[in-house]
């Protein structure tokens, strides 16, 4: 057991100065409208430090250095760039309590997670990314004995980022690792609860990656993200959040006719047949906490299982586990290493979760566990906190329905498989699923027939840089993480070139 010290406090691993400042070609800038807002804890309610409230002026300045840089490392060999992302994820790797704790404080997750999951994983998705483009090749197609296609993979150019509140940094390192990998340059815009973790991670690597390559303006969504997202000087927008905000930004996109990258939200269901309590052993109890993951970061997951899907018979037996795992889970400080569940993001999103949970009790929800703000005493009496929430119900209720970004699980029945792929279907979205069976001939039969970009097999929540991520439907467009992203961040030049010397014949 361990528990750090806060952000400013004698003995942290992190300094806070007073205020932040963009870091635009290499440099702290302070925003062009000399404005600033005061970032908060949602641990104890009260400030950290203040952050830039941008206007479009700053987002100009970015892509000014941005394209100041962009054709210098686009040339830069393969080998080059993948010498910088190696060395970001050593840098990484070398301050990660400091970046756990100043995420954990912003964000509100446990420090547990922090450092167990988010800061090795961003670490790991440059290293994966640096090894990608050194193994990327062209191609070449013999035409005919006197004529040849060349195809070479070349950077877009300059790219625009907007990060989610839920993994700051690790959301950061899946697009910028990709997007820099390809050779292109990028202004990123955090997203406005969590901006200081991804400013401390810029006082941490800033120094490796080449000025201008990598710019970040902070300012709230509604304006700075429109005005990066709406430019016509970058050539990709890729966003992670919720599925409104992202229609605007393919709108947004469709207008200068460039790609995006949508990853959206998510209603997942987690099947649980009823072969998982054939036998009370390790694998029974993997299942109870693969249930019990719905409340992982604090369930601010856009893939969170927040739908149970439990076969009848076991119900009542499967259920009474979960029930007691799920009221042992310790919530409180998120800088101690065992506490499980920290406090939500913000005051509008836990009043978000509070107002769902009675309009599924309106519904007829049955509440199994929870329900209720947490009270969590002493200098975290003013947080944001909620209590690890179950609701029994059906699918078609809201709560079922419609993404809360909470710690509420909405669990429900069914009879056999058909029932089950019936109800975890119905849903707009299409992000991730659980199955959980012994028997793997079901585990194929589901997994291929469920209507979700990832379907996690007796695991859930594991996000390895070489497994492609992304939704169906409602839950976005295109994917993250594996090389594949390298194409999404790159554009094909064929060179068709004849060596012949004899006419066409056309003219």
């Amino acid at each position: 057991m361990m528990r750090y010290e806060p952000p400013g406090k004698t003995g942290s691993p992190v300094h806070v100065a007073p205020r932040y400042e963009n870091f635009i070609g290499g440099k702290w800038e302070a925003p062009t409208t000399g404005t600033y807002t005061p970032n908060l804890s949602p641990a104890t309610a009260r400030p950290i430090c203040e952050v830039p409230k941008s206007g479009p002026q700053d987002i100009e300045l970015a892509l000014d250095a941005a394209h100041a840089a962009k054709d210098k490392w686009g040339e830069a060999s393969t080998a080059q760039r993948a010498a910088v992302l190696n060395a970001v994820a050593d840098a990484i790797d070398a301050h990660r309590e400091e970046l756990a704790v100043a995420e954990s404080w912003e964000n509100g997750k446990p420090v547990r997670e922090t450092l167990a999951a988010d800061i090795p994983l961003a670490a790991d998705h440059f290293r994966y990314f640096a090894a990608a483009i050194r193994a990327e090749e062209s191609s070449i197609t013999e035409i005919d004995k006197e004529t040849v296609a060349y195809h070479f993979h070349e950077p877009l150019g300059v790219v625009g980022q907007i990060i989610p509140f839920n993994f700051p940094l690790l959301m950061a390192a899946w697009k910028l690792a990709p997007a820099l990998a390809a050779g292109n340059a990028t202004v990123l815009k955090p997203a406005s609860p969590t901006p200081w973790s991804i400013l401390k991670l810029m006082e941490v690597i800033g120094d490796i990656v080449p000025p201008g390559v990598l710019n970040v303006v902070n300012g709230p969504g509604a304006e700075i993200g429109k005005a990066l997202a709406t430019n016509k000087r970058i050539a990709k927008v890729a966003f992670t959040g919720e599925t409104t905000t992202g229609r605007l930004i393919m709108q947004y996109a469709a207008q200068n006719i460039i790609p995006v990258t949508l990853e959206l939200g998510g209603k997942s269901p987690n099947i649980f047949f009823n072969d998982v309590a054939a036998a009370d052993d390790d694998f029974l109890d993997k299942a109870v906490e693969g249930l019990v993951l719905y409340a992982f970061n604090k369930g601010e997951v856009c893939t969170a299982p927040s739908r149970a899907l439990i076969q009848e018979d076991i119900y009542e037996e499967f259920m009474g586990r979960c029930l007691e795992r799920i009221r042992a889970v310790r919530q409180g400080d998120p800088l101690d290493t065992e506490t499980m569940i920290g406090p939500q993001v913000s005051k509008s999103q836990v009043e978000k979760i509070a107002s769902y949970v009675e309009i599924g009790l309106k519904e007829g929800a049955e509440l199994l566990v929870g329900g209720h703000r947490a009270a969590v005493g002493g200098e975290f009496a003013d947080g944001y906190f909620y209590e690890p929430t179950v609701l029994k119900g059906h699918n078609r209720m809201r709560v079922f329905q419609e993404e809360i970004f909470g710690p509420v699980l909405a669990v429900t029945t069914f009879k056999d498989e058909a029932e089950a792929l019936e109800i975890a279907n119905d849903t707009l979205y299409g992000l991730g699923a659980g199955v959980w069976t012994r028997d793997m001939g079901r585990a194929f039969r589901t997994g291929r027939a469920i209507q979700a970009g990832r379907v996690w097999t007796n695991c859930y929540h594991l996000y390895p840089a070489g497994a492609a991520f992304g939704g169906y439907k409602v839950s976005g467009i295109g994917r993250e993480t594996h090389k594949m992203m390298l194409e999404h961040y790159s554009q094909t030049k064929n060179l068709l070139v004849s060596y012949g010397t004899k006419p066409l014949g056309l003219f």
